[in-house]
């Protein structure tokens, strides 16, 4: 960026607001039952799924838990897209429990199922009924831990939670600073080994709220540090930690960077490929990582037009630095999609069985994301409909 526009950029005023507690760091989950025994906790509501307990990445939480005289309960009924029955279900077990803390082992699935069991467990009704933006009046007196085991979602600082209306065949977002985990424990150990496929499919996601972030029409200063740097360190570090499983160095730059593009996309928001990508999950059950890998190449070109400093910024960060802006803005869009394909993602909405003719009612339900008013162009029907018929 052009230093008249970075003066620009930081005399602009703005808000940023993050209500979570962090801790960073290998081996950090060790702490997690001193953390919880300082704040007066007796008994632990750990939600999960068997994928974790599998992976045998409770057994340094338990046994931090044990050793702090800590007790505690395993709530395993998460799916992926967690819907609102799941929610409403954990709900009701919580209440059921003598548990005064809930605490989230897991990727981004059971982070929001956490948080929806949070504020349904306070303020009763279904999670659906809080769909939409500030519609939580009030906060929770139920402490919540978050302990992601992906580098990807950033669930465990933001203010979003996304569920399934199967019924309707849609996704929806709860947006509101009550959902917000009260502490993150990182801890990039818990991410060794984690497999190929899901390392590639959440770190892509990972990546996508950097740039989406730094695209924003809410972008600030704040964010766009949080965001570039979150670009640079996931793109130096996502093909390593795909083929490198247990390369330390590489989960821990994935972990940060997933971190920061949290923090960054908490307040500067998304744009149009998590707006296709919730249509994309909702009509054809596509992974949200894996739509978003599809997504995101065509959305940075889609974009580029718009903001070409920004867009050639984002080549530079992924370690392009060759050709006049225009040039670079268009390569960013083609080193993405190289990387989607090095690291061994999908590249066509055929290859994930998405019909042809499902293209026209995902662009229409694209529209119905919160997400796409921040995207830098506003895009038409007929232009998502035209992306989504290129990515065919």
């Amino acid at each position: 960026m052009q230093s008249g526009s970075m003066t620009q950029q930081s005399e602009r005023s703005y808000s940023f607001h993050l209500p979570t507690r962090i801790e960073f760091g290998f081996g950090k989950a060790s702490i997690l039952g001193g953390q919880l025994a300082a704040m007066g906790v007796k008994q632990a509501f750990i939600v999960s799924d068997q994928g974790v307990v599998s992976a045998g990445l409770l057994s340094n939480i338990n046994a931090s838990l044990q050793e702090a005289g800590i007790s505690s309960e395993l709530y395993l009924e998460v799916e992926p897209d967690p819907s609102f029955k799941t929610i409403d279900r954990g709900a009701d077990c919580f209440r059921k429990s003598n548990c005064d803390v809930l605490i989230a082992v897991g990727g981004g699935s059971v982070m929001d199922t956490a948080k929806g069991i949070r504020i349904v467990a306070q303020h009763g009704q279904s999670i659906g009924d809080y769909a939409g933006v500030e519609r939580i009046k009030s906060g929770s007196v139920i402490p919540l831990v978050a302990v992601p085991t992906t580098s990807g979602t950033g669930s465990e600082v933001t203010v979003f939670g996304v569920y399934s209306d199967w019924e309707n065949q849609v996704k929806v977002t709860v947006n509101s600073r009550y959902m917000a985990p009260t502490l993150a424990i990182v801890d990039p150990e818990l991410t060794l080994g984690l497999p190929k496929k899901i390392t590639a499919s959440t770190g892509i996601d990972a990546l996508a709220h950097g740039i989406e972030t730094y695209f924003s029409r809410r972008a600030s200063p704040a964010t766009d540090a949080l965001a570039t740097e979150a670009i640079a360190t996931i793109g130096s570090s996502l093909r390593a930690a795909v083929e490198k499983g247990h390369d330390k160095a590489a989960r821990t730059r994935m972990s940060h960077g997933s971190l920061l593009a949290g923090m960054a996309f908490n307040n500067g928001l998304l744009g149009l490929a998590h707006a296709i990508g919730s249509a994309l999950s909702g009509h054809c059950h596509v992974p949200h990582g894996i739509a978003i890998g599809l997504l995101l190449p065509h959305v940075i070109e889609f974009n580029g037009g718009e903001n070409v400093q920004k867009a050639a910024n984002i080549a530079n960060l992924l370690g392009i630095h060759n050709g006049s802006s225009s040039s670079l803005a268009g390569q960013a869009a083609e080193a993405v999609a190289q990387l989607v394909s090095d690291i061994g993602l999908p590249t066509r909405l055929r290859d994930v069985d998405v019909s042809e003719h499902q293209l026209g009612v995902i662009a229409l339900d694209s529209f119905k994301s919160g997400m796409m008013k921040w995207n830098p162009k506003q895009p038409s029907e007929a232009e998502v409909l035209e992306l989504l018929k290129k990515i065919y």
